[in-house]
C-alpha cells in the first residue's frame, strides 16, 4: 500500500470512528427538554402517540463499549490502519497458504488412492464422487447445469442420459475434459428451403418421432450428403462428434423448427480444454463424477 493510500485509510478510519465515539460518549448527556409526564412534546396520531426520553439502558452502554475496545484492540492486532501490519503479522495470504497445506496434508492419500483406479471402478467409490460433484459444480455446471442435464441454448449436452458425442468411456471423458472438443455442423441452406424441410423430416423419421412421410421420402436421397457424419444409418460417428440421429436425444432440440434451423444454418459448439485450470487428479475426479451420473441412471431405468 503506497504512503498516500495508507494515510487516506487511517484518516478515514480517525474520522469514523472518532465521531461515532464522540456521538457515544455525548448521547447519553445530551440535555433534551421535556414536558412534565417526560415527553418531548412529539406526538401522532391526534396525540395518542407520544415520544417519551429515556436513559438508555446500562446493558446497551456496557455492549457498546465493549464493541469500542474490540474494535482498537482489532486495529492493534490485524492489519487495517493505513499500512499498520498488525501485531500478530497476520495476512491474507499466510491464511490462504496455511489453508492450503492443510487441506493437500488430507488430500495427498486419498489423492494417491484414487490414482491406483481407472475411471470406471472410481465412479462407485463415496469419497471419489462426493469430491468430483464440488469440482463439477465448480467448474462444468455454468454450462451443463448443476444437475448434469445440458443446456439446448448453449448446445451443452446432458451428461446423464448415456448418449456420447465422443464416446462414454472413462478415456474418453478425460480427454474431452482435458483437452476439449469442438464440434461443427455445416449450413446446407444451399439446397434450398424446400430441401432443408424435407431433409429436416427424414431426420425426424430415423428416431421415429412424428414427421411428414410424403416430405421425409423427399429428404432421404439428399442425407447421403450427412451419412459422411452421421452414417449412412444416422448412427453417428464418435470420432467426429457427430450425433447419433436415431435416438430421442436432441443436443439443440428436437423440435421441427430446430431441426430445420440445425441444418439450414449449421451449428457450432466448443467444449473448453480445462487441462490450463485443472489438474490431472481433479480431471481424473470429474470424470469419475459424471460416469457415475450416465450409468446411474441407466442402472435407475432398468
Amino acid at each position: 500500500m503506497s504512503a498516500g493510500w495508507s494515510l487516506w485509510v487511517m484518516f478515514l478510519v480517525v474520522l469514523n470512528m472518532g465521531i461515532t465515539l464522540f456521538l457515544f460518549l455525548w448521547g447519553p448527556r445530551a440535555k433534551i427538554p421535556t414536558l412534565p409526564d417526560g415527553t418531548s412534546g412529539h406526538v401522532w396520531a391526534h396525540g395518542v402517540l407520544r415520544e417519551g426520553v429515556r436513559k438508555l439502558p446500562r446493558w446497551w452502554v456496557v455492549f457498546s463499549t465493549s464493541m469500542f475496545v474490540v474494535a482498537f484492540a482489532y486495529l492493534y492486532l490485524f492489519p487495517g490502519f493505513g499500512s499498520h501490519k498488525g501485531a500478530l503479522n497476520w495476512t491474507a495470504h499466510g491464511e490462504l497458504a496455511r489453508n492450503v497445506a492443510a487441506n493437500d496434508t488430507k488430500l495427498v492419500p486419498l489423492m494417491e488412492r484414487f490414482r491406483m483406479y481407472p475411471v470406471e471402478q472410481l465412479a462407485s467409490d463415496p469419497a471419489a464422487l462426493q469430491m468430483g460433484k464440488v469440482l463439477f459444480e465448480d467448474n462444468c455446471a455454468a454450462c451443463h447445469q448443476r444437475g448434469a442435464k445440458g443446456n439446448v441454448v448453449l448446445g451443452a449436452p446432458d451428461l446423464g442420459d448415456n448418449d456420447w458425442l465422443y464416446g462414454g468411456t472413462g478415456n474418453d471423458i478425460i480427454t474431452s475434459i482435458h483437452d476439449g472438443r469442438r464440434g461443427v455442423m455445416p449450413p446446407w441452406a444451399s439446397l434450398g428451403a424446400d430441401n432443408v424441410k424435407n431433409l429436416a423430416q427424414y431426420v425426424l423419421s430415423l428416431s421415429g418421432s412424428p414427421h411428414d412421410a410424403a416430405k421425409a421420402a423427399a429428404g432421404k436421397p439428399m442425407f447421403a450428403t450427412c451419412a459422411a457424419c452421421h452414417g449412412a444409418e444416422g448412427k453417428g460417428n464418435p470420432a467426429l462428434g457427430a450425433p447419433n440421429l436415431t435416438d430421442h436425444i436432441w443436443l439443440h432440440g428436437g423440435s421441427v423448427a430446430n431441426i430445420e434451423k440445425t441444418i439450414g444454418e449449421g451449428r457450432q459448439g466448443q467444449m473448453p480444454a480445462w487441462s490450463p485450470r485443472l489438474s490431472d487428479d481433479q480431471i481424473h475426479m470429474i470424470a469419475a463424477y459424471v460416469y457415475h451420473l450416465s450409468h446411474d441412471a441407466d442402472a435407475s431405468s432398468q
